[in-house]
């Protein structure tokens, strides 16, 4: 299935799902604790079938829900300002939702016989409507708030802070990718600093692209530099650690015209890998944030040093290697033990190199 319609399909899992439940819990709310009003009738009728009405009207809320944030995240947030994006969102929502208010009114007024009116400018003067709208600002909050959370500390990660998992500092095992862009002095004395932010905003916009197709988390933005971090099981997994570099060089490769039109160059990355055991814990008290502690962290950085020494574009420890277990896809040539910078053992290195088989048009796994 294709990464892009799965990724659209989990959205659209957890926006029905948050839609119904805040729905569900909006009826429930007004059911109990405000008895009649605008033709509600306790005795009347059974909350279920007033909750299957919120599965209904969540649903419908999810689907346009998802299309609408998905369209915008895809292709619109990066071109336009972000009050414009608020703005052209809460139009269509606005719309959205007297479309389905509307929709769920005339299901209660012909299956529940409920005298809603909901002909002509209804909900202009309508009292339940502008409660749902209040409603809805402050569910859609909340679960902007979750997705944006989620996105920033990773996948898992901000549940995780919420139940204090790392109030005290834990063992884990990650694997880390130090990305960065080659010859990066040269560039930004070529093109000038505005010049040169720009270009690094725009490489950085393509390697988010595939974040959660890999299912990549950013560990953090230094300069011209990204550190990329997967739980070591996610990173294994389809060979996402290694798929991505070349997923990434692929998508700048495609995208060669507007930056040699914009910036007279194509960029280029070299990256370091690997992983093992270090420790996790949360800092901070005014920016909170969690950090990674160990030689995993260093051992990484300094492998990714080496890139520039041996004119590769990947290097990969052979510790990481050996769980990668790569196909024929990929090439591995052994750099050797290397001395590093800090650590008293040497460190063997591969350089990993990806196998394009120009009669598919598949470049990555």
């Amino acid at each position: 299935m294709n990464r892009s319609l799965k990724q659209f399909l989990k959205l659209l899992l957890n926006a029905v799902l948050f839609w119904s439940l805040a729905l569900c819990l909006f009826i429930v709310i007004r059911y109990y604790a405000l008895g009649d009003e605008e033709g509600i009738d306790n005795g009347a009728i059974a909350i279920q079938e007033w909750l299957k009405i919120g599965i209904v009207f969540g649903s419908i809320i999810g689907f346009f829900y998802t299309i609408v944030e998905f369209i915008f995240d895809r292709f619109l947030s990066k071109q336009l300002a972000l009050w414009l994006v608020i703005l052209q969102k809460s139009t269509i929502y606005l719309i959205v939702l007297i479309w389905s208010t509307g929709y769920v009114f005339s299901l209660m007024k012909t299956q529940l016989d409920l005298n809603y009116i909901h002909e002509g400018n209804w909900w202009l003067t309508s009292r339940i409507f502008w409660v749902i709208v209040a409603y809805f600002v402050l569910a859609s909050l909340i679960f902007s708030f979750i997705k944006i959370a989620n996105e920033n500390f990773g996948n898992g990660t901000f549940i995780k802070l919420l139940l204090g998992t790392y109030r005290k500092p834990r063992e884990e095992q990650q694997i880390f990718m130090f990305l960065d862009l080659e010859s990066s002095t040269s560039i930004a004395e070529q093109l000038g600093h505005f010049t040169y932010s720009k270009l690094i905003q725009d490489c950085f916009y393509d390697l988010n692209r595939l974040l959660i197709r890999y299912n990549a988390n950013v560990y953090q933005y230094v300069g011209d530099e990204a550190v990329l971090q997967w739980p070591f099981k996610n990173g294994i997994k389809n060979k996402n650690c290694v798929n991505i570099f070349f997923a990434f060089e692929k998508r700048l490769q495609k995208r060669k015209k507007h930056y040699i039109a914009t910036y007279g160059l194509l960029p280029k990355f070299k990256a370091g890998l690997h992983g093992g055991k270090l420790i996790a814990t949360e800092v901070g008290t005014v920016k909170k944030e969690i950090a990674y502690h160990g030689d995993v962290i260093n051992t990484t950085a300094r492998i990714q040093d080496q890139c520039n020494i041996f004119q590769e574009s990947l290097l990969v420890s052979e510790l990481l290697l050996r769980h990668l277990r790569l196909n024929k896809n990929f090439t591995t040539t052994s750099i050797g033990s290397i001395s590093l910078k800090g650590k008293e053992a040497d460190v063997s290195i591969f350089a990993v190199k990806k196998i394009i088989n120009k009669n598919q048009n598949n470049y990555y796994a």
